[in-house]
């Protein structure tokens, strides 16, 4: 639980605090972008909810934060006490939360299943630096794109919806929990053999640079952050990108990570003009950075080219 004696002095004053465990990993911008900020060695909040949507919203970042280093408290007028404010219950429901499609519709009843669609877990998990994680809930079975923690809510969740089916790991650092989630529900779990060390159990493993096709998902070799890094295509529209590639909401472009490249930038590079041919993307989910859910059909090629120019004027640490 955060505690507001560790409170950042970047806060400004108010309900909402980051204390001084946070690990900047970002989740909580992702969901509340206009409450908190990106402050270096942690987030803070950089504005107090104005409405109840930004209140909603930053408590779905209070849960989503994978170390609980956000609080939210409120100050008796008479006496000066400080007391925590409980999360409201309907914050939980909203969680996995929806990308496509109605996003209302998903958090209305937690006692039935899931729509087919694609969904941001919450709940990110310490182990893998806080990445996001995402379900997939697809009539010819269910998919995992990297872990989220080992969380009840979740594991309801997804026993109403079917189970899972596979479990695919993007890469070595955002295994977290997978092999709880497969032993739970049977899953298959997926990796490149470049990251086998992360996952040695591993039911299917990914072989060379030659994709890998299972029903909807066409799982692609794109090594660069790490030496087995790949990416999941989904539908052909919804490209799952781990820490290869994410948006940069500040530069309206995508932006991969030159001071997180833990294994080639100049192999990260051809990994991301590789992606050129994908034609029809619309939705860019990655682990760690921003999401872009509007990108018109076929533009998505023109987006890798000029990323792929921007990445050559970078060199990664």
């Amino acid at each position: 639980m955060a505690q507001k004696a560790k409170s950042v002095t970047d806060n400004v004053p108010g309900e909402f605090f980051v204390d001084n465990t946070c690990i900047n990993c970002g989740a909580c911008r992702s969901l509340a972008p206009r409450v908190f900020a990106d402050g270096g060695p942690t987030s803070f909040v950089a504005a107090q909810p104005a409405t109840e949507a930004e209140r909603f919203q930053s408590f779905q970042a209070l849960l989503a934060c994978p170390v609980n280093s956000i609080g939210a408290v409120s100050t008796d007028p008479v006496t000066g006490a400080i007391t925590s404010t409980k999360t409201p219950k309907e914050v939980h429901p909203t969680f996995p939360m929806r990308l496509d499609g109605d996003a209302g519709a998903a958090a209305r009843d937690v006692r039935v299943p899931l729509p087919d669609g694609v969904y941001y877990n919450g709940f990110n998990a310490r182990q893998s630096f806080g990445a996001d994680s995402y379900f997939i809930h697809d009539a010819a079975g269910n998919w995992l794109v990297d872990s989220p923690r080992f969380h009840p809510h979740l594991l309801e969740r997804f026993q109403k919806s079917g189970g899972l089916n596979y479990i695919f790991l993007t890469h070595r650092d955002d295994v977290a929990d997978a092999n709880k989630y497969a032993t739970e529900f049977g899953a298959k779990r997926i990796i490149h053999e470049r990251d086998l060390r992360a996952c040695p159990d591993a039911e299917i493993v990914l072989n060379g640079a030659a994709d890998r096709v299972i029903g909807d998902a066409r799982m692609i070799f794109t090594p660069g952050h790490t030496q087995g890094h790949a990416v999941l295509l989904w539908k052909n529209r919804f490209l799952f990108t781990g820490d290869h590639l994410p948006w940069n909401s500040a530069a309206k472009a995508l932006r991969p990570f030159a001071d997180a490249c833990w294994y080639s930038w100049e192999e990260q590079i051809a990994s991301v003009e590789k992606l050129a041919g994908l034609d029809h993307v619309t939705q860019v989910l990655p682990g760690h950075g921003e999401r872009w859910a509007t990108i018109a059909p076929g533009l998505f090629p023109s987006m890798i080219r000029e990323a792929a120019t921007w990445m050559r004027t970078r060199n990664s640490r």
